[in-house]
């Protein structure tokens, strides 16, 4: 209960309270990042709180300017109401009582004002943060189209689809996660577009999230919102592309900006989401759809054509003549399904090196591994030159997921599969695949079906699945987002 009273404690009347208390609670000469400037306008005192880096030193230097030269003359009795209205010249402005409410907008950057006699202080939207330019995702490269990419800074991430929908229905609703980092997370939807019922779930979950801060921004708001799970496919879609969040929205999704980071949450998201890319609508129909379908099947090799290959070796009366190519001419020295598994272990190994090697010594880290991984050990009879092609053919259709976090849920998929594969054979396989697949379809993605349009099967929304349609013949919303107006044109 004290706790609550002094969270709510008024801004006194009395300067000297007010600086006693805020000092103590902000750490004023124990962190030297906090400052106070302590002056006097018109014969009343004044208190400027600011944090060093947040505050916009032009902005603040040139407010301090216009004070400092309003003489006794200019002031009358209500001096909040004459520097609120007329005399402070800056249009972001507001008003606060508490004490809680004056700290919590000063450690998001913003400047403060105490004003002696008053029991009310001003707040001074005069912020600005570090950080990049909008540069383009390295996760979601194009060829052709805008180049530019979501930032740390939700504001501008903001600004950057707004440039994309000038409508006056788009909304982003704000609120704080994280007690202590209260942390600005944005729900942002169309309103006579996307479903209510959808944004009052995403709204409430956001609301009920009880936890000390969320340094790891969108991934921790993701299992608050979707809940506990040992399912590794992604619930929802990533996107650090305005434009790809602005389709989405037309669509009837509804987003989720987390500050601090360039990732924004599409919800709700099926497996299908996961699988297109910008690309191919950056290109004709005929060309889209081709890509889709090259992207289509490297997926499709990612995730099966080691388990098939292991399946066909361990029985060769299962391969045609007409195939006996794809057997295996070496066995090497450990057994096959040893192989596969440590070249699997070997290719995350070799992917966490080169994120985590310096950019001048990438390259020779990809020669070594190249040489040592791929040469020496095929030389030696560590591993069969089969093993080592067809696992470099599956990382070429994982790198091709435009979905990274996907990419990854298909590779253990690939690793299950393998390993039903090598202990239980063709029987191990088939109940490998039913497992997945009944996986698959009773994951839900915030009560959406995930392997919507296929279970449940709708045909047109499949159809413009599988074939990358042109945008004038696609008239109507995807049913599964339940929109309010399912008509586009």
């Amino acid at each position: 209960m004290a706790e609550i009273t002094e969270k709510r404690r008024p801004i006194e009347e009395r300067l000297e309270e007010n600086k006693t208390y805020l000092n103590e609670k902000l750490g004023v000469g124990v962190s030297f990042d906090i400052g106070v400037h302590d002056f006097y306008v018109g014969g009343t005192r004044l208190l400027l709180y600011y944090i060093n880096g947040f505050a916009d030193s032009d902005i603040i230097t040139q407010i301090m300017r216009d004070l400092n030269d309003l003489r006794d003359r200019d002031m009358k009795n209500e001096l909040f109401d004459h520097l609120y209205y007329k005399y402070i010249p800056f249009f972001q402005l507001n008003k606060v009582k508490t004490t809680d409410e004056f700290i919590d907008k000063l450690l998001v950057g913003q400047v403060g004002l105490i004003i002696d006699g008053s029991s009310e202080a001003i707040i001074m939207d005069a912020k600005t943060y570090p950080g990049r330019n909008p540069e383009e995702p390295d996760t979601e490269r194009i060829v052709r189209g805008a180049h530019d990419g979501f930032t740390e800074n939700l504001v501008t991430n903001a600004v950057l689809t707004r440039r994309r929908i000038r409508d006056e229905r788009i909304r982003f609703e704000i609120m704080q996660v994280g007690e202590r980092t209260k942390t600005d997370v944005s729900v942002c939807y169309i309103k006579d577009i996307a479903n209510p019922d959808l944004v009052e779930t995403l709204r409430n979950r956001l609301q009920s999230i009880q936890i000390d801060g969320i340094p790891m921004a969108e991934k921790t708001i993701e299992e608050f919102i979707i809940g506990k799970t040992f399912n590794p496919f992604p619930m929802v879609r990533y996107t650090e592309r305005p434009d790809v969040a602005a389709v989405h929205l037309l669509e009837g999704h509804v987003l989720i900006y987390v500050d601090t980071s360039p990732s924004v949450m599409i919800t709700p998201a099926t497996y299908f989401h996961h699988v297109q890319h910008a690309e191919e609508y950056r290109q004709t129909p005929v060309v889209g759809a081709y890509l889709r379908w090259v992207r289509f099947l490297g997926i499709f090799a990612s995730v099966f054509i080691l388990p098939l290959w292991l399946l066909l070796v361990m029985n060769p009366s299962m391969i045609p003549e007409s195939l006996d190519f794809i057997g295996i001419k070496k066995t090497g020295s450990i057994p096959l399904l040893a192989q596969f598994i440590l070249a699997e272990l070997g290719l995350d190994l070799m992917r966490m090196a080169a994120i985590h090697t310096p950019a001048p010594l990438s390259v020779a880290m990809g020669l070594l591994a190249a040489i040592l991984v791929g040469e020496v050990a095929i030389n030696v009879g560590l591993f069969a030159p089969e093993v080592i092609l067809y696992l470099a053919v599956a990382a070429v259709g994982m790198f091709a997921t435009p979905s990274y976090e996907l990419g990854l849920a298909n590779r253990l998929v690939r690793i299950f599969l393998i390993l039903m594969a090598g202990i239980f054979s063709t029987t191990g396989l088939m109940i490998g695949l039913l497992l997945v697949l009944i996986a698959l379809v009773a994951t839900r993605s915030l009560e959406t079906p995930y392997l919507w349009p296929f279970i449940p099967f709708d045909y047109k929304a499949f159809k413009d699945i599988m074939v990358r349609m042109a945008v004038p013949m696609k008239n109507k919303r995807p049913s599964i987002v339940r929109s309010q107006n399912s008509s586009r044109q």
